[in-house]
């Protein structure tokens, strides 16, 4: 199996630092959603991993982000795509979890419950915590420029060898036409 994980926030849709709170101010990056599903198309699982501190600060409830979840699941099934597996880490920054990146248990546990190794897989992120949680997994780290990522590249801590790229659908371009990412 193929497996392609996916930050949420700033990968596949538009970042806030007032936080997502709602289906309304979910809203998809231009190119994200057809991206995925042509992973889809080509055999590849794709899993996303969110740190979602917002339910650990009161800003929104399960059934919101459930909610949030069903609008990314509908508009991606709009393009014929899909996400096989969402986990989030509900916790706030010091609550000191173990799956909330930058630490690797949001990501061993994909390891865990699709019963496979990281040979081969790739984690999009747009922030340093994102490609910190991918190498503490063994997961190989790539950063789009989309959400935050023009910071996380300005701060330039943590990314040497780590490719980067503009945005998620220039991703997957370069991994369906087997160039090396």
């Amino acid at each position: 199996m193929r497996l392609v994980i996916l930050d949420r926030d700033g990968v596949i849709n538009h970042d806030s630092d007032e936080f997502i709170k709602s289906p309304d101010e979910w809203i998809a990056i231009p190119g994200s959603l057809e991206a995925i599903a042509r992973l889809n198309r080509h055999g590849y699982c794709v899993v996303v991993a969110t740190n979602q501190s917002g339910l650990a600060r009161g800003l929104f409830d399960l059934d919101t982000l459930n909610r949030i979840h069903e609008k990314m699941q509908l508009e991606l099934s709009d393009v014929g795509g899909y996400i096989d597996l969402v986990l989030f880490c509900p916790h706030g920054p010091d609550d000191g979890c173990e799956c909330r990146k930058p630490r690797p248990g949001m990501i061993k546990e994909i390891a865990s419950r699709l019963d496979m190794s990281f040979q081969g897989v790739w984690l999009v992120g747009d922030s340093l915590r994102d490609l910190q949680a991918a190498q503490a997994a063994g997961v190989a780290p790539i950063l789009v420029r989309t959400g935050k990522g023009e910071r996380t590249l300005e701060k330039n801590e943590g990314l040497e060898g780590v490719p980067v790229y503009d945005d998620l659908a220039m991703v997957v371009d370069v991994l369906l036409n087997g160039e090396a990412v």
